[in-house]
């Protein structure tokens, strides 16, 4: 593709999704299927509204079926699947009346478990994807006056090894990758994929009766977790950096309650009010701790070498040694508090257990306790 974006002053090119490939390898192995022709490159339009053009590799023939694929390109946003082919083998069999039948053969995974966008049992081929893919034989099926059934089978030979790579395996999803995308468009750097894989995992989570969810910004989160508490790792949604999108989300899935165990590193930012925890968008850790520690009595000198502190455990060291520790730890924890219930609007049970790799746990919110026996009681219901 030649469309690019400028993001932190770099000139970065776009790319398209594996839907996109799933669409165009179906829609040109659908025209030479109904044509008898053979084709080296197909047009296709995404929902986002820009036209690809992309070559047609690997074709192959049989009686009523051809077969083809499209590699994909993630342009300048780092991807798993970026270059790996995504086949496409459309089947013309006998029917009564015209019907399209998508479905994912090796390297595309199966859907296990329920509260995904697609059923237990179905290929993991999204709605967009399934949409584009039927759309373009519809349009291929008019074009050479074809009145009977399609069958359609995406493969990716290469997607059995990638998904160990991916949250398939956490989601439930075995055997494969997932065929994606909402615009067909891949944006470089773009944060909304992991947001995405953020709200699916949370709505897989939270199938049939379960309304508490466990939350762990990263993996030190989910392994304090599994080491300190009666849930295991898997039982937790990782949420990354997205504390306030993930309150969101919660809230619009009509949760009644989540709790989150985090490492001070990242929820020191929330004590002040930062939802989004990447450096990038803010830091002001040593700044947040100095100032709790100075409401706590602390004096200026001991401010000063938090301020200093090049990590949050390090600014906790210098905080053990001084009569402050314990009512900073208050001062933070109910700050935490504050703006963890200021995001979710009294909408939702909300609590964190924060924690340290160096001095464990430093503190609870007021809700914990009432979260982690309704946690309990939701996983003790389902064993």
């Amino acid at each position: 593709m030649e469309q690019f974006v400028y993001k932190n002053h770099k000139k970065l090119r776009y790319g398209y999704t594996t839907g996109s490939c799933a669409a165009a390898a179906s829609k040109a192995a659908a025209a030479m299927l109904l044509s008898g022709k053979e084709i080296s490159y197909v047009e296709l339009h995404t929902p986002k509204g820009i036209d690809l053009r992309l070559e047609v590799l690997d074709i192959s023939r049989e009686d009523n079926a051809v077969s083809c694929a499209i590699q994909k390109d993630g342009g300048d946003d780092p991807d798993v699947t970026n270059g790996i082919l995504i086949y496409a083998k459309v089947s013309r069999e006998p029917a009564d009346e015209a019907q399209i039948i998508i479905d994912g053969g090796i390297g595309v995974g199966r859907v296990t478990k329920p509260g995904l966008e697609q059923p237990v049992g179905a290929a993991a081929i999204n709605k967009v994807p399934r949409q584009m893919i039927r759309e373009n034989l519809e349009a291929v099926c008019e074009q050479y006056h074809y009145h009977g059934k399609l069958s359609v089978v995406i493969s990716i030979p290469s997607g059995v090894e990638l998904a160990a790579k991916t949250f398939n395996p956490r989601l439930g999803i075995v055997g494969g990758i997932s065929v994606l995308g909402t615009s067909g468009i891949v944006e470089p750097m773009s944060e909304q994929a992991l947001i995405s894989s953020i709200q699916v995992e949370m709505k897989q989570k939270s199938a049939g009766d379960r309304k508490y969810l466990l939350i762990a910004p990263g993996n030190y989160g989910l392994q304090y977790l599994s080491g300190n508490f009666t849930f295991e790792a898997e039982e937790a949604v990782k949420c990354s950096n997205y504390v306030g999108q993930t309150i969101d989300f919660a809230v619009n899935m009509g949760l009644k309650g989540v709790l989150f165990v985090a490492h001070i590193g990242k929820f020191i930012k929330v004590a002040g009010g930062i939802m989004n925890t990447h450096s990038r968008e803010a830091d002001a850790r040593m700044e947040i701790m100095a100032a709790c520690a100075l409401r706590a009595g602390a004096d200026a000198d001991t401010a000063n070498r938090i301020l200093v502190a090049v990590t949050t455990d390090e600014g906790l060291s210098i905080l053990k040694e001084t009569p402050y520790w314990a009512q900073t730890m208050q001062i933070i924890t109910e700050k935490v508090e504050y703006y963890l219930n200021h995001r979710a609007q009294g909408r939702l049970e909300i609590g964190a257990v924060l924690y340290s790799n160096a001095h464990g746990e430093l503190g609870r919110t007021s809700l914990v306790e009432q979260l982690l026996e309704q946690l309990q009681e939701q996983k003790s219901k389902e064993e």
